[in-house]
């Protein structure tokens, strides 16, 4: 059999098809869900306890991605003096030291942007 190439677009198509049949299926128990309830205190301290594994997974996984881009940059740094005159190189290593920031900036900022949008 030959095998077919999947383009980018029809791709995109898929998920985007995917994407709201799951949200057409979930619309009814969206509706019917009370968002303007009161939360008992016993509901209360059973998300905290589910909540409190997943909070220190997190925290174990936020400095472990810090670590590993504190490495990154330092490498971006290195490479970036070792360019000398290669503009590709230089580049790739700004590319490099960008995108560890972003994704630095995009680990650290989650939390504070989900309290945000929770309360």
């Amino acid at each position: 059999m030959k095998k077919q190439k999947i383009n980018a677009i029809e791709l995109f198509g898929f998920i985007c098809k995917f994407l709201l049949a799951t949200m057409l299926v979930s619309l009814p128990v969206v509706q019917a869900s009370d968002l303007n309830a009161a939360i008992s205190s016993e509901d209360k301290a059973k998300f905290d306890e589910i909540l409190t594994p997943i909070s220190k997974v997190y925290n174990f996984i936020k400095y472990a991605a810090s670590l590993v881009a504190a490495i990154a940059l330092l490498f971006a740094g290195i490479s970036y003096m070792f360019s000398g005159d290669d503009i590709k190189k230089r580049e790739t290593s700004k590319h490099m030291a960008t995108y560890t920031i972003i994704g630095l900036a995009v680990i650290w900022a989650a939390p504070f942007v989900v309290n945000l949008l929770i309360s």
